[in-house]
């Protein structure tokens, strides 16, 4: 069996088979850990020819032997051809050929905001209608989702799937239309609104929702096998709140998902306490947590008891405690304790972290961990 079979035997709920070793958030391993990942300079990430891009990609697998890899969108074919990168000294610069307009890029920061522009929200006026929704979140691109294919974006897709999609598993990721509340109105307008105005929340969730939907879609067009919803703050709503204004789109991901004939993996952030009848009738094929922190205890022994039904689990290794910090014997020790836990449950284990590696751990103590999930879970 390949790698990729492990991890969709496990997302299937099959349990009786090798156990997969991934990480959570690959693009940020990737950023804080780039040079000792690919030994090529920093703008290979942001090139436009197709080969710079594959040859990044190999190394940091080659480095890692992850059993699943992030499968991106590209720059469409009528973008590559004009545009190109020029190296001014120790500058880069994106050019435009047709017009020689010229834009310095910058190397990403270590530890710095992520490439989506979500950084701490704090706006100064809350949109407070259905019209500024409208104006705020777009509407799904007109294009049809398989597009990405016709165009070119997929075409940095298409080579990866090829040198490694046989092997290792394609995944996509998506957000949770709740989540993008966020983006509008910053944790205190959020939550304020979730208990306030569930309605102007609601407006947001259906637009979100269709974008998402059109993510899914266009994954699918790609080639992905699995789709990881990530989920954020919905730990801190009450119960109540969570079933009337989220579950229900996490569900319409779900089965758009699997419409689509891939794998869903719902990363829940934050306690899991309270809401595990809630987390269940999501319906995902596997439940992703984070690892203790922030004054709550998740243990995955207790998750794999309350985890009932069917439904595969993800481990949530500690990515400071034991992957950072821990000595070799700890980690090997979380490792082996993760893997019982997981055979235990029965219904499908990938070994996972519960957060993105951090920049202090070494690439050498990733791949460690990889290696001893291949040994012990075999």
């Amino acid at each position: 069996m390949t790698r990729r079979q492990w991890v969709a035997d496990a997302l299937a709920g099959r349990g009786d088979g090798a156990i997969g070793a991934v990480i959570c958030y690959e693009g940020i391993f990737v950023r804080d850990h780039w040079d000792e990942l690919t030994q090529l300079p920093w703008w290979y990430r942001v090139s436009f020819d197709l080969d710079q891009q594959l040859e990044w990609h190999r190394r940091a697998l080659a480095r890692t032997d992850l059993d699943w890899f992030y499968l991106p969108t590209g720059a469409a074919r009528s973008t590559r051809a004009r545009y190109t990168l020029e190296l001014r000294g120790d500058q880069v610069w994106q050019i435009d050929t047709e017009t020689a307009a010229a834009v310095e890029l910058q190397r990403p920061q270590v530890s710095g905001w992520n490439d989506s522009g979500l950084h701490s929200v704090h706006p100064t006026e809350w949109v407070t209608n259905a019209a500024q929704i409208e104006a705020r979140v777009p509407a799904p691109p007109a294009a049809a989702p398989d597009s990405v294919v016709h165009d070119g974006r997929g075409d940095l897709a298409t080579r990866l799937l090829a040198e490694f999609g046989h092997e290792r598993y394609p995944l996509v990721h998506v957000a949770s239309p709740l989540w993008r509340c966020y983006a509008l109105w910053g944790f205190e307008g959020m939550m304020t609104l979730i208990a306030t105005r569930p309605d102007l929340v609601q407006a947001v969730c259906a637009r979100g929702l269709a974008l998402e939907r059109y993510a899914i879609r266009q994954a699918a067009a790609l080639g992905a096998a699995g789709i990881w919803i990530e989920e954020c703050l919905t730990d801190m709503i009450s119960p109540q709140a969570f079933a009337r204004l989220n579950l229900p789109v996490i569900q319409a991901l779900v089965e758009e998902i699997r419409a689509a004939g891939m794998q869903s993996i719902y990363y829940y952030c934050g306690d899991p306490a309270g809401k595990w009848d809630l987390l269940r009738a999501a319906g995902a094929d596997a439940l992703a947590l984070e690892e203790s922190k922030k004054g709550f205890v998740i243990d995955i022994d207790t998750v794999a008891r309350q985890w009932t039904g069917p439904g595969a689990l993800l481990g949530n290794l500690d990515a400071i405690g034991v992957l950072q910090d821990g000595s070799d014997s700890d980690l090997r020790r979380e490792v082996e304790r993760q893997l019982a836990v997981g055979r235990r449950h029965g219904r499908g284990f990938v070994m996972s972290l519960g957060s993105p590696v951090t920049p202090s751990t070494p690439v050498t103590r990733v791949r460690q961990y990889v290696d001893l999930v291949h040994e012990l879970g075999s």
